[in-house]
């Protein structure tokens, strides 16, 4: 047997697992995402000012980053290397590095909704954006994977997965404005999908995650300190702070969220790893709503059916080109 039929299957069979891992990362990732909206949802509560609560999370982030980029020589190579880059005009475009800008409004609505719909149907929400932006994004090829083609298993996943979003959102929302609360989410979700494209081209520009995750912070701290200031001239700072300290630690898990979703998106593609941290996001956050729930928020089997719907989406558009086929081929037996 010769050296290159060996190596061959070897090959084909090293992508799998590191999709396979990076699938089961991505679901980690997504539970962390779970908790931090309900961290940040409480402290946006707390000071009935969602914009502060994102940006004291984003900051804290930001803190913790720049301290790491400076006693790590990768870090700061790696903007060398971005600057570079960019200069060029060869490789990377400015609009790339804006991915923080979508993180921004993520935490944002974090602030602002989650602790009023509840950290399940947040969820649920937020994944319809990210599938449907999540194919698209990999259709035109803006990840660091290239283009991926639609196929009818992720067109059917995202169909079915804005059906449970109706389904949850029917048996949990009352008048107009819980009705706009869920946009932010779902429009947070979208968003999300061309973050996690834009911040692994940055990543692998720069060969460093802290870079790029320091690069993500600093632009979404800057677009939420801006708007922050002009919330703050209409009605000025809040009156008070609360002194638990695990309301301010919706950053270091952003830290988390943001620098797995960069390294991982590489060998995941932007909708598998979409779809590794929907399930995990799932799973994260009815656990909360169930053991922990915030006051006045219970979770209606409405919003069970469409998590448990959502969870099939998951699975059918992440199903592999191989597993596809066979289902197809036992459909017309």
């Amino acid at each position: 047997m010769s050296t290159r039929s060996v190596a061959e299957p070897s090959r084909r069979i090293e992508p799998k697992l590191r999709r396979g891992l990076g699938l089961v990362a991505a679901m980690g990732v997504g539970a962390v995402l779970a908790v931090q909206s309900r961290i940040n949802g409480a402290l946006g509560a707390r000071l009935e000012d969602g914009l502060a609560a994102a940006v004291i999370s984003f900051g804290g982030g930001l803190l913790i980053l720049a301290v790491c980029t400076a006693v790590v020589p990768r870090a700061r190579r790696g903007f060398r290397l971005l600057a570079d880059t960019l200069r060029s005009g060869v490789g990377l475009r400015p609009w790339q590095c804006l991915g923080g800008v979508c993180g921004a409004f993520l935490v944002l609505s974090q602030g602002m909704a989650a602790d009023v719909l509840g950290v399940a149907l947040f969820t649920v929400a937020a994944v319809a954006g990210q599938v449907v932006s999540g194919m698209v994004v990999d259709r035109f090829g803006l990840g660091p994977g290239g283009k991926q083609h639609v196929t009818p298993t992720r067109v059917i996943g995202a169909v079915l997965a804005l059906v449970a979003v109706v389904i949850a959102v029917s048996a949990r929302l009352e008048g107009a404005q819980a009705s706009w609360l869920v946009v932010l989410p779902a429009l947070a979700g979208i968003g999300v999908a061309w973050q996690q494209a834009v911040n692994g081209r940055v990543n692998q520009t720069a060969d460093s995650a802290v870079s790029a995750s320091t690069l993500n912070f600093a632009t979404g701290t800057v677009a939420l300190v801006l708007a922050w200031f002009v919330l703050i001239a209409a009605r000025g700072l809040p009156d008070s702070f609360p002194g638990e300290p695990w309301l301010y630690l919706g950053g270091l898990l952003g830290i988390f969220v943001i620098g797995g979703a960069t390294v991982l998106v590489r060998y995941t593609g932007v909708l598998l790893l979409s779809m590794g941290m929907i399930a995990g996001q799932l799973v994260g956050a009815l656990v909360l709503d169930l053991t922990v729930p915030t006051p006045g928020t219970t979770v209606g089997a409405a919003t069970v059916v469409g998590v448990a719907l959502t969870l099939v989406a998951v699975a059918i558009a992440a199903m592999p080109e191989g597993a596809r086929n066979a289902l197809a081929r036992n459909l017309r037996r």
